[in-house]
This record gives C-alpha cells, sequence and structure tokens, in this order.
C-alpha cells in the first residue's frame, strides 16, 4: 500500500540537482515488507557542504549505478502505492525530475509524514525529522542518510497510523482517513 522514501542529493534545487542515494521501504499499513537502497552516481560532482552534511563524497558513487540503471526498480517497487517521506515534496520532487530526464513520467499519490505529525501529534515547536524523532525516542542510525533517515519515517509512519486508527476507533466511525 506504501512506499516510505527518502533520498539524499547534491543540492535542495530538484531542477539543478540530483539524486546521490535513495532508500525505499515498501509497507503493507502494518509492517515493512520489502526494501531497496543504494547510492546513486549523479554525474556531477557532490559540492563539499553536501559531503560534509551526508558523508557521501565523490569516491563514494564513482562505481554506484546512475539513476537510469535503478529507475525499472523504482518504479517497480513504487507501482499502485502511495509515495511517503518526511516533507514528500522534496523527495517527490527530485524523483520525478529525475525520471523526466529519462522521459518517464512518474506519477504516484503522496502522503507527507510532516503533516500527518502536525495533525496527529500537536504541539511539537519542530516537526523536522530529527527533532519529531528525538521527541518521540526514535533513533535514527545513519541521519542524513536514506537508509537511517527512512527508517525513522517508517517508524514515525507507524505512529501516526496507530494515532490514526485509535482517533477511528474513539469515535467509532470508519471515515477518518490520513487521506
Amino acid at each position: 500500500m506504501f512506499v516510505i522514501i527518502d533520498i539524499e542529493t547534491t543540492g535542495n534545487s530538484y531542477k539543478y540537482g540530483y539524486i546521490t542515494e535513495i532508500a525505499v521501504y515498501q509497507h503493507n499499513g502494518q509492517m515493512v515488507t520489502d526494501t531497496y537502497s543504494s547510492l546513486i552516481n549523479p554525474g556531477i560532482d557532490i559540492p563539499y557542504y553536501i559531503t560534509r552534511l551526508t558523508g557521501i563524497d565523490n569516491e563514494m558513487v564513482k562505481n554506484a549505478p546512475k539513476f537510469y540503471e535503478v529507475a525499472k526498480i523504482i518504479v517497480e517497487f513504487t507501482a499502485g502505492r502511495i509515495f511517503v517521506a518526511h516533507n514528500v515534496k522534496f523527495d517527490y520532487s527530485f524523483v520525478r525530475e529525475e525520471f523526466g530526464r529519462l522521459g518517464y513520467d512518474f506519477n504516484r499519490k503522496t502522503l507527507c509524514t510532516v503533516q500527518l505529525a502536525r495533525k496527529f501529534l500537536p504541539g511539537h515547536k519542530s516537526y523536522s525529522l530529527g527533532k519529531i524523532c528525538s521527541d518521540l525516542g526514535i533513533e535514527i542510525n545513519g541521519r542524513h542518510r536514506a537508509s537511517g533517515d527512512a527508517l525513522a519515517t517508517v517508524k514515525l509512519f507507524e505512529i501516526l497510523l496507530e494515532k490514526n486508527q485509535k482517533l477511528e476507533n474513539s469515535k467509532n466511525i470508519n471515515n477518518l482517513r490520513l487521506f
């Protein structure tokens, strides 16, 4: 039903930036059912400030597949599933742009865990992934790396699913939905 995705990139602008790492966790609404993760060779030099943030440098991606080499896997992993990410607009825009460069129109329904957290977990000072996970006791093993951030987003997403279910049960109605 869902794919929780996190990417690392060469910058903040999807129009000029490229993906350097991707992690995809398939989730059936109860648990992770499959995963895929890979470094991606962006075909351009990774800026120093990005290397400082992520730890991903040019040497690490030198022999990694280019996006077109993993595109089919991403299409298959996400087909018929809702694309979930923390600040989904960022990740989804980059993925769509990478596919667009290949001449493919990538379209998936999206769901943002930032928006869901604001709805189901009100009152936090910040809803950044690091802050909300810290507040909830979710350990991020590998911050600013695709797998670590995606897995933390999975754990957050499961908390949000549980909150939604409790709300549905307490109101005894079935029309409350995450989306």
